[in-house]
């Protein structure tokens, strides 16, 4: 089952200079060309290494624009490519912005506006998305944006998708379910934050799989937490069992975590956030070995509550 699981290259931290990440490598070149040619040097290097899922989203600064060059200059006709509407960038590149980097909007009107964009993906788009819904914005209520959102899952055939964070993520799930035309479900696809960390979803998930749903994890390295430092004294368990798998297997901390998810929960996807070819190969070494299930108990003994999880996760900063 779980060698159904496919890695997939998520362009957060690849098209934008700031990032709510802790990154290892802070004092790298910041400039447009600087980020567009490693973000190159990264979908080609994914592509080798027989990635075909891609994902992405206006307010990635300017990942959608590299990911659009990107696949008009290498014309693969195997790719699958998912964008998403609801979040506009802001910072314009601005490094050290102040402020909120994105604005999130839910509007019919801005769902009109992104998807003139988005639509240039087309043939080899697949997954259209709501960004980060939510239930305060009503855009799972919201009959205008709802049925625009149809219109475009018949005219070109896609799967209509949502993107999720927060503590009511299986809330918003299950909301998103009750959305139906002619008695068919709309949404296909569900990218939810599931980690090491954060497990809250697990069970919707795997009901999800069961009724044939396409299930995204992101975040598979709770934004670097999985990586042991100094700020956060409250993983050293964390820290010392991922480190006994490191040694066991000769890997990463990072395939470690991504091999959770894929034993655990057999997702269709997991996201590899990486911003550098190195980091992708070794996100990659999690297709090269299996946990025990002793280990992947105690990896699922991890989990804090999602409270906490998230409130930490917003106190991170941008960088």
């Amino acid at each position: 089952m779980a060698k159904k699981t496919r890695i997939g290259l998520g362009l957060a931290a690849l098209g934008r200079p700031d990032y709510i990440n802790i990154r290892s490598n802070p004092d790298i070149d910041k400039s447009v060309n600087a980020f567009k040619k490693n973000t190159f040097e990264v979908l080609d290097k994914a592509y080798t290494m027989g990635i075909r899922d891609f994902d992405v989203a206006p307010s990635y600064g300017l990942g959608e624009q590299f990911l659009l060059e990107w696949n008009k200059s290498r014309a693969y006709s195997d790719v699958n490519l998912s964008t998403k509407f609801g979040y506009t960038y802001v910072a314009n590149w601005e490094i050290g912005f102040k402020g909120k980097h994105e604005i999130k909007e839910h509007s019919l009107s801005k769902l009109n506006e992104q998807w003139e964009v988005s639509k240039a993906f087309l043939p080899n788009l697949s997954i259209y998305q709501i960004h980060s819904a939510t239930l305060e914005t009503g855009v799972l209520t919201n009959n205008k944006v709802l049925s625009r959102l149809h219109e475009l899952k018949q005219t070109h055939g896609l799967k209509i998708g949502l993107s999720s964070s927060g503590t009511a993520q299986n809330a918003i799930i299950s909301e998103a379910l009750k959305v139906t035309f002619d008695g068919v479900e709309l949404f296909d696809s569900f990218q939810v934050t599931f980690n090491i960390f954060e497990q809250s979803t697990f069970s919707i998930l795997k009901q999800l799989l069961v009724n044939n749903k396409t299930v995204i994890i992101k975040e598979a390295l709770a934004n670097g937490r999985v990586f042991k430092h100094s700020n956060f004294e409250n993983y050293q368990e964390a820290y010392h069992l991922l480190e006994s798998l490191q040694t066991k297997y000769n890997i990463g901390t990072d395939a470690i975590a991504i091999r959770y998810i894929i034993d655990i929960l057999a997702p269709t996807i997991v996201l590899s956030g990486a911003s550098n070819t190195a980091h992708l190969k070794q996100n990659l070494k999690a297709l090269d070995f299996e946990l025990t299930d002793s280990e992947l108990e105690k990896l699922k003994s991890l989990a804090i509550l999602p409270k906490h999880y998230w409130a930490e996760r917003q106190s991170l900063e941008w960088n």
